[in-house]
């Protein structure tokens, strides 16, 4: 009786599963591969689907239209529009998915590593009078954490309001004693989406992989270094961190608190005044700053806005496209992008670390190495400790910088947030930097690629199977 009732409820379960894979799956091959799983993987292959395939777009976390949250006015598109210039198209493309204008007064400061960054961070924390906002993906208790709580105590003495948000899985190692150290000085701190039983399924692999600081509404800090003393003192296995981040200050970091702002009503929904944007001045005001725009995507966007803007990145370069990101697992259309631009003339060349922190993810970003050497983009294997940073620079003419990786995670199952910069300036710098980097760097070429043991390749080959769940 009891295994009857069992089946039952296994193949009601399963159907239900299958009518939902085909009523909003996402991408064909991703579809059958769970239709697959569930028919030759009895249960383990629905608790997999459960925990890991829905199709997040469709059934939305966030009961929320950004539009309408952060309340901008149609009219701007008019003034987009005006804008001339090879990427009006993305700028469109950016704002239509953001709802996020470009913006030209800003000042920018590019920032190489732990050491740099955190100087720069507590040195705007200090000068905070009104408000601190900060979000981290990964918050790790240390000497970095110490001071922070130190500076937060004495912040909020003067009158300053602090408030947090971390993942809840990220940051899952940050113990309820600093928590409640930082509630005892006054700090409103909240977890994004933590681990919770009942809801496991629906949560735990939707993440808020964003990395950012907002001081007064003023100044604001962006990209790929997180909270923790390895980024200072290094790692026990990996060696150095080396990561890059961006300083902000001007129009752009109002549009960074707006996304502080939306995460905060996600976590604890409540609201929290932002500082009002003159967004038609903004828009036509020219010459003075650096022109940048934040795009900002999740699960809950109807669009992949990040994979569309390295998309549109990509295919518009002309000249030269150079990429440094730690987990470049492409998707069909990345690839084929890559490639067309290599195969048209563009100098492609890809930096990524020679170490990986996780030996499948490794294994499956060195799975499309040989597709990508073939169409002549060259890769260069970063050597010291670990690079991590997430850059994107083309054409003297612009670049990006922030949290999103090339991967379907960052792109399908977390929040992230990239600043585009329209800087002939910048992009030289961004530039130089990664020319530096090559210098010092071992060139990979197809020839010695293809050399590799048949263990390599097996490796390679079980990377690569589970790159759609990494």
């Amino acid at each position: 009786m009891w295994n009857a009732i069992f089946l039952s409820l296994y193949v009601l379960i399963a159907l239900a599963i299958i009518i939902s894979i085909l009523l909003h799956g996402a991408k064909p091959s991703k579809s059958l591969a769970w239709l697959l799983a569930i028919f030759t993987i009895p249960v383990g292959g629905m608790f997999l689907y459960l925990l890991l395939g829905r199709n997040r777009r469709k059934n939305k976390l966030l009961k929320l239209k950004k539009k309408a949250f952060l309340n901008l006015p149609e009219p701007l598109m008019e003034h987009m529009t005006s804008m001339s210039g090879k990427y009006q198209k993305l700028m469109t493309l950016v704002y239509r998915n953001s709802h996020f204008p470009p913006t030209d007064n800003n000042e920018l400061r590019l920032l190489k590593d732990g050491k740099t960054t955190f100087e720069s961070i507590f040195e705007a924390l200090e000068s905070a009078q009104h408000r601190i906002h900060l979000q981290y993906y990964i918050f790790e208790e240390g000497e970095l954490a110490q001071k922070l709580l130190q500076l937060f105590e004495r912040k909020i003495m003067e009158g300053v309001q602090v408030k947090m948000i971390y993942d809840g899985i990220g940051s899952f190692t940050l113990s309820k004693a600093y928590l409640k150290k930082l509630a005892a000085i006054g700090v409103e701190v909240y977890p994004f989406l933590p681990f919770k039983f009942g809801r496991f399924f629906s949560s735990l692999n939707y993440r808020n992989h964003r990395k950012i600081i907002v001081v007064d509404g003023k100044v604001a800090f962006t990209g790929g270094i997180n909270v923790s003393d390895k980024y200072l003192k290094g790692d026990v296995e990996l060696g150095n961190w080396h990561d890059m981040h961006l300083r902000l200050e001007g129009n752009a970091a109002s549009h960074l608190d707006f996304v502080f702002a939306m995460d905060w009503y996600l976590v604890c929904q409540k609201t929290i005044p932002v500082l009002p944007l003159d967004m038609e001045k903004a828009a036509i005001e020219k010459n003075k700053g650096k022109l940048v725009q934040i795009v900002s995507g999740g699960p809950d966007d109807d669009f992949p806005s990040l994979e569309q803007t390295y998309f549109t990145i990509i295919n518009k370069a002309k000249n030269y496209l150079f990429i440094t990101n730690p987990y470049v697992i492409p998707g069909q259309a990345l690839m084929e992008a890559l490639q067309t631009a290599a195969l048209g003339g563009v100098d492609v060349r890809l930096m990524v670390s020679e170490n990986g922190d996780n030996k499948i993810v490794s294994w499956s970003v060195r799975s499309y190495f040989e597709p990508l050497l073939k169409s002549g983009i060259k890769i260069y294997l970063f050597p010291d400790g670990f690079l991590h940073s997430k850059i994107m620079v083309s054409d003297d003419s612009i670049a990006t910088i922030g949290t999103a990786n090339l991967d379907d995670r960052s792109f399908e199952q977390n929040y992230e947030v990239n600043a585009i910069v329209y800087d002939a300036a910048f992009a030289q710098l961004l530039k130089e930097d990664f020319l530096k980097d090559a210098y010092s760097s071992r060139m990979l070429t197809y020839e010695d690629h293809i050399k590799r043991s048949w263990g390599e390749r097996l490796k390679e080959g079980f990377g690569k199977l589970f790159s759609p769940l990494l």
